[in-house]
């Protein structure tokens, strides 16, 4: 697989089909309540089509697909393409200027491969699975963490946590500073960068987090997906709402994760 191939391809479509649209779009609500716009649809089509023309023997899971033709590319059993075409909905629709296109391929319950470019900074993180992971190219390590966890900058998504765990994070945070940007793939590979420490989301998709999780494990993070904030981690990827955990260090991980297993 050429994976520089692969860049190009996710910069053109998301210049060429999301740029064009970016606070010149309408959008609507799906059944489940999440928002919906033309630009997810049209990324959707366009990848879905190339990816199909060049590897014509690799179905392709999208997040804008239907729940049947979703099973029906689980149930086959081959390796698949797990494609988010705009994550960040919300976001792009309220002209707020983080977004991405997320491409993971995914072989017996584990992410291989994955891509995530932010069209607005121009910027294209990938990893392949024990090879690492690259910022624009240039390899991606996180180098310096903090040794402490009043000494990080957290993203918390503070509406899916359960509420006993949202009131303990709003009065007695044990971080410096929090922030929630609205992007999933995009949280993982800033977490992946060094641009926050430690991560928590309470409720996320595969197609939100196959591609950024593999960047942040790439780059030397460490991160959990698992069916509740202190529950066990599961590493095998299926199509589901999990909880996300991460740290820029073991040391922080763990910290991080006994902290919201207390009472």
């Amino acid at each position: 697989m050429d994976m520089q191939a692969l860049e190009v391809l996710l910069e053109t479509v998301a210049q060429e089909e999301l740029l064009s649209r970016f606070t010149r779009v309408e959008s609507r609500n799906k059944a489940d309540g999440s928002l919906i716009t033309e630009a997810d649809i049209a990324v959707q089509a366009r990848l879905v089509a190339e990816l199909k023309s060049r590897w014509p023997g690799i179905p392709v899971l999208g997040e804008e697909m239907t729940a049947e033709q979703q099973d029906a590319v689980l149930a086959s059993g081959q390796p698949f393409w797990c494609l988010d075409p705009l994550d960040g909905t919300t976001n792009f629709a309220a002209g707020l200027p983080y977004f991405a296109v997320s491409l993971a391929l995914i072989d017996q319950g584990r992410a291989q491969a994955g891509l995530v470019y932010d069209p607005q900074r121009s910027e294209c993180f990938r990893a392949r699975r024990g090879e690492g992971a690259w910022l624009n190219g240039a390899p991606l390590r996180i180098a310096r963490a903090p040794d402490r966890l009043r000494d990080c900058v957290a993203l918390v998504d503070m509406k899916r946590l359960p509420v006993v765990l949202g009131g303990r994070l709003a009065s007695a945070a044990p971080y410096r500073s929090q922030r929630s940007f609205g992007a999933v793939a995009l949280d993982w590979c800033w977490l992946a960068a060094g641009r926050c420490h430690i991560y928590l989301h309470g409720r996320q998709n595969l197609w939100d987090y196959a591609a950024g999780s593999l960047v942040l494990a790439e780059a030397g993070g460490v991160g959990c997906l698992t069916d509740r904030p202190d529950g066990e981690c599961n590493p095998r990827l299926y199509l589901g709402s999990r909880v996300g955990v991460g740290a820029v260090s073991r040391p922080l991980f763990d910290a991080w994760r006994e902290w919201i297993g207390g009472e």
